[in-house]
């Protein structure tokens, strides 16, 4: 898992900088991953009563840049994620996962978070180059900078030990994911191994975020605006 180490910030802790306003511009590696995403390849490996269970599944996975934000001089660019799976065929959601990518330009570092309905939030870090097409993401249970909290039921018959996210950007304009959760389980001799996989395609492209749209003079969305509008219509 990635070590935190000391910041290359200074001593003032509060000064913010001014950054760029267009996101899409600033993602470093995460560039290619901006926009809406579909798949029916997905594959999964699951624990069932009798071992191991495999599921392949259907993905829809939108990713959208979010205004840059800072921690005084900490300075993120990053895509706000939802991903929505479901079986073939089927109507019912096999997997619901929110969280946000973010890449910090001054250390090269990523982060990567993650809620799903079931009781399960994590935060994982890493490294890349501004160009990579290959980077990963680790998380450890009990870390507390890039760690894993599960509610009681899930901490105590399926606690997750660690978690790896790892993608790769192809040239064809698609990309990979894999994720790993290691989990222990009670009546197993030996962490297992819950994997995702799946490789996908874009069907649509992302939409800047505000402060990109309004310094490109496009006011429709601005907030000013709407505030403006109201005070004229009293």
């Amino acid at each position: 898992m990635t070590s935190p180490e000391a910041h290359p910030y200074g001593d003032d802790i509060y000064t913010e900088p001014d950054g760029d306003p267009d996101t899409l511009s600033n993602l470093g590696p995460l560039a290619p991953l901006a926009g809406i995403w579909v798949s029916a390849e997905g594959k999964d490996e699951h624990p069932v009563v009798d071992g191991l269970g495999r599921d392949s599944f259907v993905e829809r996975f939108e990713l959208q840049p979010v205004d840059r934000q800072t921690n005084g001089p900490q300075l993120f660019y990053g895509l706000r994620y939802h991903t929505h799976i479901v079986k073939p065929g089927e109507v019912e959601t096999f997997h619901d996962q929110v969280g946000y990518w973010l890449w910090e330009p001054a250390t090269h570092g990523l982060t990567f978070t993650l809620a799903i309905p079931r009781g399960q939030v994590l935060m994982a870090g890493g490294t890349a180059a501004p160009d990579a097409t290959d980077f990963e993401v680790n998380a450890a249970v009990g870390s507390e900078v890039y760690g894993i909290l599960s509610n009681p039921f899930l901490d105590q018959n399926f606690r997750t030990l660690s978690y790896r996210m790892a993608i790769s950007v192809h040239e064809d304009g698609t990309w990979s994911y894999e994720e790993v959760g290691v989990l222990d389980i009670p009546d197993r001799d030996e962490p297992f191994h819950h994997v995702d996989r799946n490789t996908l395609i874009r069907v649509g492209p992302p939409t800047p975020n505000p402060l990109a749209q309004a310094d490109a003079g496009d006011e429709s969305l601005g907030i000013g605006n709407l505030r403006t509008e109201s005070r004229m219509s009293l």
